[in-house]
């Protein structure tokens, strides 16, 4: 008993108050507490001396009782907060048996390939038959990430380069036609060669060089007198073998295309 005494005399000097019989410490929120009122660990016992001759033990619950039925105010502490009531709810105790309320088998069925220990299947995965991603149709060009769609050009049409305000015989290029302010491509459209589109008329003599140009640009632009200059396009690289094979090729069929010109002029 004077064991017992001396712990409960250390307790009180460091969580408990003395108070009256009637009167307890505890301010916190009561209807959260009596949500649960068996709650009980040794961590909300309060201690509480009486007249100085009793020691009395109560709980929060307890305790929150008495502040309640005494009418004192009740606020917001850190040992009465807590989650809202099914905010939290307890996980699932996978392979601990029936008692932990997924059956047997925790809920995986008895057999099948979903019921194995191991990673399982990748998503999308539909047994084996024509999966959903692969039965929709598929969208075209850029909108479906192919490289068809992408642009291979910087266009540019006649109107654009009669408005650029070009004098008779000046050069149009690529940079020209950036100095000009007329274009200003950026990201990748700034390693994109220049093509000629056909919308507009040109009144004016100019030499245009450019990657490529419209069947009816090209009309229009000799029609109306001016120079076309075609640039070759950045050669694919291919293999030394490769190469060598392709420079055989092109070799043998020059002489044979000889050969050929040669007969036609005997004959002829």
């Amino acid at each position: 008993m004077a064991a017992f005494l001396s712990l409960s005399s250390i307790s009180l000097t460091r969580t408990a108050t003395v108070l009256p019989h009637s009167t307890t410490s505890f301010k916190g929120n009561v209807r959260l507490l009596n949500s649960n009122p068996f709650n009980i660990c040794s961590s909300r016992l309060k201690f509480t001396v009486a007249d100085g001759k009793r020691l009395v033990v109560r709980s929060q619950a307890a305790a929150a009782s008495l502040s309640a039925s005494s009418g004192e105010s009740v606020r917001f502490r850190l040992d009465n907060l807590g989650p809202q009531s099914g905010s939290r709810k307890k996980a699932k105790r996978k392979g601990r048996g029936i008692s932990a309320g997924q059956g047997g088998s925790c809920g995986f069925g008895m057999r099948g390939q979903k019921s194995r220990s191991g990673p399982g299947v990748r998503r999308g995965f539909e047994g084996g038959q024509m999966p959903l991603y692969r039965r929709i149709p598929k969208l075209r060009g850029i909108a479906g990430g192919m490289h068809a769609g992408l642009p291979k050009y910087v266009p540019v049409n006649l109107k654009d380069i009669e408005a650029a305000g070009f004098q008779e015989g000046e050069q149009v290029t690529l940079e020209t036609l950036k100095e000009k302010g007329l274009i200003n491509p950026s990201g990748r459209e700034r390693k994109l060669p220049l093509k000629i589109l056909a919308d507009g008329e040109l009144s004016v003599k100019l030499n245009i060089k450019a990657r490529a140009f419209s069947s009816a640009a090209k009309e229009k632009l000799e029609a109306a007198g001016c120079t076309l200059t075609v640039l070759p396009g950045r050669k694919k690289w291919v293999k030394p073998s490769v190469a060598k094979n392709l420079a055989r090729a092109e070799e043998y069929f020059a002489k044979k295309r000889a050969a050929a010109a040669a007969a036609e002029q005997a004959t002829a």
